[in-house]
């Protein structure tokens, strides 16, 4: 029997899998099994008709029938990824509208351009089915994606985004914010807009920036969020620059209004160049609105401080380590891809958690950063199961041959293993031919 064929099986063991610990929901990591020096705890795990039905630790758990072992020598098991922080429609664009500058107003302006020319339902729903099939083939389980909400493309870009979510029913769970300034959202367009979110189970976002309108923006925002129960997700503070505090402003409104739902912010770069008194007040107010926060490093590393013939300094990620000692919750995800705003990427959760760990020094220890990919953003979207490894919990798996973080960082693990209810399934990537035929 094949090692594929063995996992197309209902019932078998995975032996001998390291899994980080924080990766575990609370009690299910068997007491004998001792984390090593890098928190990764080595189990056996039974799966039976698309659950995680036993864990014990390797070694405890003996079965006679060699078929109905998987033998991972050591190799890592992590939940399926939870991609929070994406923009479909704007993907894979590279080709025919670059950024020849590379910088942040090159990127909107070749955006928007590249919408007016070419976004129909055809191209959209081929570009972003095509960002789906990778997302799913590196084993994306949930995923959330910001929508342009600006002119006649609006309509069908959500169009083609209800069509997505129905085909992709099962494989990949699907979000949809709302993306657009807050001056756009206080129009009556805009709230015909939260209406729609609100049918459709969507979120509420918008691009909050500095301006003398700006507070009473804000309490527009969140008055139409808190009648309609709409979620918010906002890009907050997207730069370099130490007057910006929209985030800072985003969490007070918030303590005023004693908002209820879930509020998600993106980037909130310009934290890195503020003064330690700036970083407390604002980092206190978003702890106390319970704020949860995505970090894009790859594409602020890509935009930010770029300037012709000058080596860039700031390394385009926010203070995510002192945020996750204060309790905040900190995300990562993919952001753009092959777009103005990022050249590169490829759906690929693990590679952005790669990048992650060697930007902003999150090793020495590991710690419970596994969580920020998967656990964290499967909480923040609401999905119906916890992100986590737990007797119970559907076999939504992804099985890597590197067995120490040193190993799994080091190679792209393309030869991963992704199973969703237990069985494998096909890890072959999209041809670009796909999403761009010339």
């Amino acid at each position: 029997m094949t090692p594929r064929t063995l996992l197309e099986q209902d019932r078998y063991w995975l032996y001998n899998a390291h899994v980080p610990l924080s990766l575990f929901l609370p009690k299910h990591c068997p007491p004998t099994a001792k984390p090593d020096s890098e928190k990764l705890v080595q189990v056996d795990l039974q799966i039976e008709d698309g659950m995680i039905t036993g864990i014990c630790a390797s070694g405890n758990r003996l079965v006679s029938d060699s078929n109905e072992v998987y033998d991972l020598k050591g190799g890592q098991v992590w939940p399926a990824f939870v991609d929070i922080h994406t923009h479909l429609d704007k993907g894979h664009i590279w080709d025919r509208s670059p950024n020849p500058n590379g910088t942040f107003e090159g990127a909107i302006a070749a955006s928007v351009q590249d919408s007016h020319l070419y976004w129909t339902a055809e191209d959209l729903y081929r570009r972003m089915n095509f960002a789906l099939k990778c997302s799913y083939a590196h084993g994306t389980q949930a995923l959330r994606t910001h929508l342009d909400f600006r002119g006649a493309e609006m309509e069908v870009t959500w169009e083609v985004f209800q069509t997505l979510r129905q085909e992709w029913q099962g494989k990949i769970d699907l979000q949809a914010v709302s993306l657009s300034t807050l001056e756009q959202l206080c129009t009556p367009e805009g709230q015909q807009l939260a209406d729609r979110l609100a049918e459709i189970g969507g979120i509420l976002g918008g691009m909050p920036l500095m301006n003398p309108n700006f507070s009473r923006q804000l309490d527009s925002v969140f008055s139409m969020a808190k009648e309609r129960n709409l979620d918010l997700d906002f890009h907050t503070d997207e730069n370099l620059n130490v007057e910006a505090r929209t985030l800072y402003h985003v969490a007070r409104t918030a303590l005023d209004y004693q908002f209820q739902g879930t509020i998600t912010c993106g980037h909130c770069c310009s934290l890195s160049v503020q003064t330690p008194e700036i970083v407390t007040q604002t980092l206190d107010a978003v702890k106390a609105a319970n704020i949860a926060l995505v970090s894009l490093p790859l594409c602020n590393l890509y935009l930010q401080d770029r300037q012709p013939g000058k080596t860039p300094t700031h390394r385009g990620v926010t203070l995510v380590q002192e945020m996750q000692t204060m309790g905040i919750p900190v995300m990562f995800a993919s952001d753009n891809c092959r777009d103005p705003f990022f050249a590169f990427g490829d759906h690929d959760v693990l590679e952005v958690f790669n990048q992650s760990v060697r930007i902003a020094h999150l090793d020495i220890p590991y710690g419970n950063w596994p969580q920020a990919v998967t656990t964290i953003p499967g909480k923040i979207m609401k999905l119906p199961y916890p992100v986590a490894i737990a007797v119970g919990l559907p076999a939504n798996l992804i099985l890597f041959k590197g067995r120490h973080f040193t190993e799994l960082l080091a190679r792209s693990q393309h030869d991963r293993i992704v199973l969703r209810n237990g069985k494998p399934i096909d890890t072959t990537l999209p041809d670009y031919a796909e999403v761009n035929p010339y």
